[in-house]
């Protein structure tokens, strides 16, 4: 009971801090969900942008509790600043996943291709003509007439030129 009366002001802010984080949950899946059903985006992607965005509200709840608990914050900062420079070390070593990741998320957002959109993709070296089976978190997955199946980064996705040669919609005839 001694605790209760010590920490009663830290139990209920964490109280109030977990309805909070539960409430805001609830309300950006149904917006972010609602906003993929009006651009006719999969659900598989849908869930991806959710997770990330759950374990945003995660974080900033962790760091919220460590406020509400009292830790000092000159000790957050010390460790802030020691898990900011392993996470950068690691990020710098795979700079190319955390690319990918933001462009996928990009890539839900504006998406100025969708699956079944038939693409070329200016590259140089190597052009494609293919049409979009999947997009994933890291890659795009294309098919070629061949039937081939290619593996494109999300973020070169966003960085080289593509024509958009037909979307799946403009195959239908239109009748009255």
């Amino acid at each position: 009971m001694e605790f209760l009366n010590d920490y009663t002001k830290e139990v209920i802010a964490t109280g109030i801090l977990f309805f909070v984080v539960v409430l805001s949950r609830l309300i950006v899946s149904k917006l972010v969900r609602s906003f993929a059903k009006r651009s006719q985006t999969i659900e598989k992607r849908t869930r991806l942008v959710l997770k990330y965005i759950h374990l945003l509200m995660n974080i900033l709840a962790v760091f919220a509790l460590i406020i509400i608990w009292g830790v000092e914050t000159k000790d957050i900062f010390v460790v802030f600043s020691s898990v900011a420079t392993v996470v950068g070390v690691a990020m710098f070593a795979q700079w190319s996943i955390l690319s990918n990741i933001t462009s996928g998320i990009i890539l839900f957002f504006s998406f100025p291709f969708k699956i079944g959109d038939s693409i070329y993709i200016h590259d140089k070296d190597f052009p494609i003509e293919a049409e979009i089976e999947d997009i994933g978190a890291f890659h795009v997955y294309l098919k070629t007439q061949k039937g081939e199946i290619i593996v494109y980064p999300n973020n070169l996705m966003l960085q080289i030129g593509i024509t958009i040669l037909k979307h799946p919609d403009e195959e239908k005839e239109f009748t009255d």
